[in-house]
C-alpha cells in the first residue's frame, strides 16, 4: 500500500496536471497547500528546486520518497497506478505526446507574460504569441473531444489548466486568441466538462486569480470591459 500526498499551490497549473492524472487513474491522494512566498523548511527539504508540485510517496514500510517536476510526476502516476492508460501504446506516438506536453509548458510561459504585463506592449506581444501557438495546436488536433480523438491523455491533462486561465481572461477582455481555432475551442469546451479537470482546481480559483492580477497591476484589468 502506498500513500500519496500532492504538495500544491492554489493557482499552480502544473499542480493541476498532476491532480488530473491522479483523478483519472482513480488514485486516492491528499492535497497539502503551501504559500510559495513563504516556503516552509520541510517543503524545501523535499523540493530541491523549491517548486510545486511535489508528490510525496509514503511506502508500506514507512519510507518516504519525494517526486518533483510535474512531467515526472505524471509519468510516475501513469506507470504505477491502475486504470486506463493516459499515454498511447505506440512509442513514436508517446514521444509526440510528450513533445506537445512540453509545448503546453511553453504556452504557460506566454500566459505568465500576458497576465503579468503591466502595459500594452508586453500584453499584445504575449497575445500574439499565444494566438500563433494555438494556431499550431489547431493543426495537430484529431477529430474527437480530446487531443488525440476520443481518448483522454496526459496532453489533455497538460492543456486543461491552460484553458482554465481563459475562464477569467474571457470575462475581462476581448483578446481574440481563439477566434480562428474552432477545434481548439471545442477541445477547451470538452475539457471544461471533464470531472477530473473540474476537481483539479482549488476552491476559489477564479477569485484568487483576480487577486493575483490586481497584485501584479495587470494590463488586462486596465482594459477590462
Amino acid at each position: 500500500m502506498t500513500d500519496l500526498t500532492l504538495i500544491s499551490h492554489h493557482l499552480c497549473p502544473y499542480v493541476q496536471r498532476a491532480a488530473i492524472a491522479l483523478v483519472e487513474k482513480g488514485a486516492p491522494f491528499e492535497r497539502v497547500y503551501i504559500d510559495l512566498s513563504n516556503k516552509p523548511t520541510w517543503f524545501l527539504t523535499l523540493s530541491p528546486l523549491g517548486k510545486v508540485p511535489v508528490l510525496q510517496v509514503i511506502h508500506g514500510d514507512g519510507r518516504e520518497t519525494a517526486v518533483f517536476e510535474s512531467a515526472v510526476i505524471c509519468e510516475y502516476i501513469e506507470e504505477t497506478q491502475a486504470g486506463t492508460s493516459l499515454h498511447p501504446a505506440d512509442p513514436l506516438e508517446r514521444a509526440r505526446h510528450r513533445a506537445w506536453i512540453e509545448f503546453g509548458s511553453a504556452v504557460l510561459g506566454d500566459i505568465w507574460n500576458l497576465e503579468t504585463a503591466t502595459g500594452p506592449e508586453r500584453y499584445h506581444a504575449a497575445q500574439q504569441r499565444l494566438t500563433e501557438k494555438f494556431g499550431r495546436v489547431e493543426a495537430e488536433l484529431a477529430d474527437g473531444s480530446y487531443f488525440a480523438g476520443p481518448d483522454f491523455s496526459l496532453v489533455d491533462a497538460a492543456f486543461a489548466p491552460v484553458f482554465r486561465y481563459f475562464n477569467v481572461f474571457d470575462q475581462l477582455a476581448s483578446h481574440g486568441i481563439f477566434d480562428k481555432t474552432p477545434k481548439v475551442r471545442a477541445w477547451r469546451s470538452a475539457l471544461s466538462e471533464r470531472p477530473s479537470v473540474i476537481q483539479a482546481a482549488a476552491d476559489g480559483y477564479e477569485d484568487r486569480l483576480h487577486v493575483f492580477l490586481a497584485a501584479h497591476d495587470a494590463h488586462i484589468l486596465k482594459i477590462a470591459a
